[in-house]
């Protein structure tokens, strides 16, 4: 792919501070915890967005957010992340701890944490009208000078192909439909080929034959030993394909656990303050939330 040498160029600048490359890193064994939230609040406006939450996901395992709007998901996906705007220091939360495979978030520089942990916001922007093939490429800058050229480009042919874009390569970004933009953005961020993945919201714009494929490509980093964590509103979804969900309600967890655990009609209800009800897949069991109408 022809984008990846003039990307080298575009990115070189950023890396020219570093007197050395970031070490490569070492994958964490499927089972062992990658990261972990303790007590984290962060408040914005006098306001506890979130409050104490306390969290670990492992490798091998898909963890979903739900909850309903406002209830902090977002904002506890970009504490994790270390993507936090506004905090006491560089993406720090208010109080509290977030570790990434047992070193605390500000002790990661910048290159070092997009080696290991990959984050695809709710709403991402493009300031140029780049190629879809080159938007993609850009998830192969942190690996400048530590990996062949032949990885690079292996690593974003199969993210391309993998969500199903590989047709647009040549198309300039904004010509794209919201659902093609979704899934370019997707591949970029899998491109950039790290253990923990971090998604917020990924199949808000994608029709149900594209949730389901952006589900199946999370779950299966899951169970190659990735750690994958979503942020989801579509509860048939996080049942059907989270090995753990995370239930928030006011800045807090209100349950985690298995999906045919913790999705209870009671607790449901009174998280979104409106009746549903809870039934199993006549197929597969997995649990299917209906509201009340």
């Amino acid at each position: 792919m022809n984008t990846l040498p003039r990307l080298r160029r575009r990115v070189s600048a950023a890396f020219a501070p570093l007197s050395r490359p970031p070490a490569l890193p070492v994958r964490a064994a499927t089972g062992s915890e990658v990261v972990r939230a303790e007590g984290v609040t962060v408040r914005r406006g006098g306001r506890a967005l979130l409050d104490g939450v306390d969290l670990t996901v492992r490798a091998g395992e898909l963890l979903a957010l739900v909850g309903p709007n406002g209830a902090g998901k977002s904002t506890l996906l970009a504490a994790l992340s270390g993507d936090v705007t506004g905090g006491p220091a560089r993406g720090e939360a208010d109080e509290g701890a977030v570790l990434l495979l047992d070193r605390p978030l500000p002790e990661w520089t910048p290159p070092q944490l997009a080696l290991r942990r990959a984050v695809l916001p709710q709403e991402a922007s493009v300031s140029f009208p780049f190629p879809v093939a080159e938007l993609v490429a850009m998830g192969r800058a942190p690996w400048a000078g530590l990996c062949a050229p032949g990885a690079d480009d292996a690593a974003v042919a199969a993210a391309m192909d993998g969500t199903g874009v590989a047709h647009l390569a040549g198309r300039r970004f904004p010509t794209l439909s919201g659902g093609e933009r979704a899934r370019v953005m997707l591949a970029r961020v899998l491109a950039q080929d790290t253990q923990v993945l971090m998604l917020d919201e990924p199949t808000a714009a994608l029709d149900i034959g594209h949730q389901e494929l952006v589900l199946s490509i999370a779950r299966q980093i899951s169970e190659d030993g990735g750690a994958v964590i979503v942020v989801l509103h579509d509860l048939g979804l996080a049942a059907a394909y989270a090995h753990r969900v995370a239930i928030l309600s006011g800045g807090r967890i209100a349950a985690q656990g298995a999906p045919a655990d913790v999705f209870t009609a009671s607790l449901l209800g009174n998280v979104y303050q409106h009746e549903v009800e809870v039934l199993p897949h006549p197929r597969t069991g997995v649990p299917l939330v209906v509201p009340l109408r």
